[in-house]
């Protein structure tokens, strides 16, 4: 690449030529105007002849000579001393903002970039700055984390896929419904899982593609109840709904908003015992509309209360209680859904054993049409 002069160079190169054009100004003008009037003063007083003229010229013209040259010495050596600390307070932030970005481009996102205080422009500059290498290596962190959750969620399907076509090639193991139900099982783990990922990474952009419009979410609710009833029979749960009788109007995505309540009741139907039961308990308030999902469950520990909603949180395999583990995504699409309707999907708990409350809550309308 070709070596380009540096920013300080040429700060200094043009306050040289900025002073140096004064310089030449102001002699140039001195020159032009001071030895006319100087005449005209002599003249004035009666000294425009003779010798005390000519010896007069002589001593004003030394005289202006050397304070010219003298002003012109110390003003170029004064100028050339702000110009130098001006130029090193304006190129040392960015200097230092261009070896943070050295370092970011070559993937160190740990920069530090000092607060430059010169100016209102650079310091946002600097805290941008900073901002996005931060935003940066959240990013890489998280994405190095994923990779690392998704081969250990593709590990134990694979694994298991694997050891089964292997014991039925030797004839280790015997084709039976049994085998190709539990490969059937691991195929379909694996789907659901690439299409969890799809979403998530869909969420993670807002370009889920959803299409607002005036909902019920009361029928919605009813809807998503009458859907997960037969698995929480098969389980032993009750399943029970509490919702006013009349509308409870939103501005949503029908098929997403189901999407969530579908994946609250599979989580609460994960980790509740059989002989227990699950309430779903819809609300109209003021300004929003307010959906509870409330299970009598495993709980959930404080410090977990937020982590439950990361990517492929692991939880403690003790406390899942029907049904198998799931993919680890679907609080965390159903957040993001929420979010994207303008609203908030929160959990709450007493603690291990004591059952948990998952809230959503959006934003109300007036009416449905």
């Amino acid at each position: 690449m070709k070596r380009r002069p540096r920013f300080a160079t040429r700060m200094m190169l043009v306050q040289t030529i900025v002073v140096l054009i004064g310089t030449v100004t102001l002699i140039v003008t001195a020159l032009l105007v001071a030895p006319t009037l100087f005449h005209q003063h002599l003249g004035h007083f009666g000294m425009a002849t003779g010798e005390v003229q000519l010896h007069a010229e002589e001593a004003f013209a030394y005289a202006f000579f050397i304070s010219v040259a003298v002003a012109t010495v110390i003003s170029v050596a004064a100028a050339g001393v702000v110009s130098w600390i001006l130029v090193r307070r304006v190129t040392r932030p960015i200097e230092q903002l261009a070896t943070a970005a050295e370092s970011v481009a070559a993937g160190r996102f740990d920069v530090v970039v000092p607060d430059a205080g010169f100016s209102s422009e650079l310091a946002r500059l600097t805290d941008a700055f900073t901002v996005m290498a931060t935003r940066l290596g959240d990013s890489e962190a998280a994405r190095s984390r994923l990779l690392a959750d998704l081969a250990h969620e593709l590990r134990t399907p694979l694994a298991t896929l694997e050891a089964y076509i292997d014991g039925l090639e030797d004839q280790v193991l015997a084709p039976s419904t049994e085998s190709w139900d539990t490969m059937r099982h691991q195929v379909h783990r694996l789907n659901r899982l690439a299409r969890d990922l799809r979403e998530t990474a869909a969420a993670a952009e807002h370009a889920l593609g959803m299409e607002f419009s005036p909902i019920d979410l009361r029928a919605s609710c009813e809807t998503a109840v009458a859907a997960a009833a037969p698995g929480f029979q098969a389980a032993g749960l009750t399943l029970t709904l509490d919702a006013p009788a009349e509308a409870l109007p939103v501005l949503g995505d029908e098929v997403r908003l189901q999407q969530v309540l579908a994946n609250l009741l599979e989580n609460a139907l994960r980790y509740t015992p059989a002989s227990h039961g699950v309430q779903m308990v819809a609300r109209r308030q003021a300004t929003e509309v307010s959906v509870q999902i409330i299970d009598e469950g495993s709980g959930i520990p404080a410090e977990e209360i937020e982590r439950i909603f990361e990517r492929f949180h692991r939880v403690d395999p003790a406390r899942v209680a029907t049904g198998a583990e799931g993919s680890g995504l679907g609080l965390t699409i159903a957040r993001a859904i929420v979010i994207d309707h303008g609203g908030s999907l929160t959990a709450a708990s007493d603690g291990p054993g004591k059952g948990s409350t998952f809230t959503i809550r959006l934003p109300r309308i007036e009416h449905l049409n």
